[in-house]
């Protein structure tokens, strides 16, 4: 299961509204784990995603996720490494990389496409493919993009 995974959503918004919800921590930590997301955005820069209240409360260690910015082309296309810190086995996948790439097209609508690699991650891309869905675990990319687009377009997400 590891390899590349590839989403692609369109969302009611411009491209400017889905950067912002993207890498502004008072928007992303609206949908999806809703924990926010701290990014330094300019190639090299820290990437710090914070677990929730709830994730915290079953465990999970303050910081969730890390990166580190490749590569920051506002509101087009922002490239960065990743890495899970929840389960210790993902963890030491290491990191992967992962891509968003944002067209503007016409009547307001945005393409998102989200470009993960996961080479040598059999772990995450298990996450990220929504594998632990039932077990709660959330639905990796496909359940996060899903509910950052009911957010932007609607004002609430899954959880509201």
């Amino acid at each position: 299961m590891s390899g590349t995974q590839v989403y692609k959503v369109y969302i009611k918004a411009d491209a400017k509204k889905v950067w912002e919800a993207i890498t502004s921590p008072e928007w992303n930590n609206r949908y999806g784990y809703r924990g926010a997301t701290e990014m330094d955005l300019r190639p090299g820069g820290k990437i710090v995603g914070r677990s929730n209240a709830g994730m915290i409360a079953m465990g999970a260690p303050e910081v969730g996720t890390d990166g580190e910015v490749l590569e920051v082309d506002p509101p087009n296309k922002l490239v960065q490494t990743f890495r899970m810190l929840m389960d210790p086995n993902v963890a030491a996948e290491g990191f992967t990389k992962l891509t968003y790439e944002l067209k503007e097209g016409k009547d307001g609508v945005t393409a998102l496409t989200v470009t993960h690699e996961l080479d040598n991650a059999p772990g995450m891309a298990q996450v990220m493919a929504g594998a632990f869905e039932e077990m709660g675990a959330g639905g990796g990319w496909a359940w996060i993009l899903s509910d950052m687009k009911s957010v932007l377009e609607t004002g609430s997400g899954f959880g509201d």
